[in-house]
């Protein structure tokens, strides 16, 4: 069949709920496409609108990890929407084939799908159906995120293109504020994604029930099993920051731009960050008496260690010596200079004594000195003054 009289449909791709997906070769350029049809329009009145707005939000992206949207028309009263072919299988795919991946592989997964979802969001789109079927794989390994069909822009509030009341996306996946109906944001793809990369580790989603609405309440409720726990071989770091995407509360989440930097730089490994360059201490250089410093001090043995002496050098080369009072022959040093003073006082004194004595003794000028008689006795007698 041909489409547009461009498009060669060849086999069937794939097949969903308001369409099918063919592998097809443009002939115009000769490279190989994959074309999606809309089944029918009248099954579901909001299908042809979900089908254009497909191809609106995902036209608006061009990033290596989104699927490109080439062309949209309309063929014998079906829509049409041209595709980028992805030549690898979807992440449901592999799960059914593998059940688990090892932590790299994840990481991988995980850095390219929130770069492509941080890609639409800055363009202002929620995807709102992140699960594994809509993560497709190309040849090289390489995410590709795909089906914007129940996508929405923020700034458009009727947003889903659903009945009042009714919630869009897959109740494995889904976030916590859309169970509750709440309008979905960056942070309800966080968390789908984060489902994923759950589901990836361990081989089955965080919450699992018999019915949508118990799966919904154990979203809105219950804390999700550690990874590790379930015997996934995973860094503690990987399984904190995979917990985080998990959080009920959309501001706790990372946002899709620091989740892609996070996975891509090998954070998630879980690597110790290397510690700030230590400063050598300063080197304290041993006492020696043969070297003179600043302000050296130097302790001097003693018989009384508990009372010994300290000598302190400072930066003239000058030696001051500080004694402290002690018994024996410290206090006979000490009482030593008191001693001389005393006996120096002493002698003063005698001194005085005797200089005192010789000023007031009777002058020799002034009695007649006795004169030897002629038999050499010696008289004395008193000395009358004539009158």
């Amino acid at each position: 069949m041909l489409i547009a009289g461009r498009y060669r449909l060849h086999t069937t791709l794939g097949r969903g709920a308001m369409g099918e997906v063919w592998r097809a070769q443009d002939e115009m350029i000769g490279r190989p496409v994959a074309v999606k049809l809309l089944l029918s329009q009248d099954a579901d009145p909001t299908a042809a609108a979900r089908f254009r707005l497909e191809a609106q939000t995902a036209g608006r992206l061009n990033h290596p990890h989104v699927v490109g949207v080439l062309d949209f028309g309309s063929f014998e009263d079906r829509l049409f929407l041209v595709m980028e072919l992805i030549e690898g299988d979807s992440l449901s795919h592999v799960l059914a084939t593998t059940g688990t991946l090892p932590a790299e592989r994840v990481a991988r997964i995980a850095a390219q799908a929130a770069a492509g979802l941080a890609a639409a969001h800055q363009q202002g789109i929620v995807h709102r159906d992140i699960k594994p079927g809509n993560l497709m794989l190309d040849a090289d390994g390489s995410v590709k995120i795909g089906d914007f069909g129940i996508a929405r822009f923020m700034d458009d509030p009727a947003g889903g293109l659903t009945a009042t009341g009714q919630i869009v996306g897959t109740s494995l996946y889904l976030a916590p504020e859309r169970a509750l109906g709440k309008t979905a944001g960056p942070p309800s793809d966080m968390y789908s994604l984060g489902c994923v990369l759950y589901q990836l580790l361990t081989g089955r989603p965080p919450f699992q029930a018999a019915s949508a609405v118990a799966i919904l309440h154990h979203h809105l409720d219950t804390a999700p099993t550690p990874p590790r726990e379930l015997g996934a071989e995973l860094p503690p770091a990987f399984e904190n920051y995979l917990l985080g995407l998990l959080a009920k509360k959309p501001d706790d989440r990372p946002t899709a731009q620091q989740a892609a930097s996070w996975y891509s730089t090998g954070a998630w490994q879980g690597r110790p960050e290397p510690l700030p360059a230590v400063r050598p201490a300063p080197r304290r250089i041993q006492p020696d008496l043969g070297v003179v410093g600043p302000a050296t001090t130097y302790a001097l043995p003693s018989a009384a260690p508990s009372r010994g002496a300290t000598v302190t050098r400072d930066a003239s080369g000058a030696r001051r010596s500080r004694r402290r009072r002690r018994s024996g022959v410290g206090e006979l040093l000490t009482q030593r200079p008191r001693a001389v003073g005393a006996a120096a006082g002493a002698v003063v004194f005698v001194l005085a004594v005797l200089v005192g004595v010789a000023w007031f003794s009777p002058d020799s000028s002034s009695a007649e000195t006795p004169q030897p008689g002629s038999d050499g006795t010696v008289s004395s007698s008193p000395t009358v003054a004539a009158p």
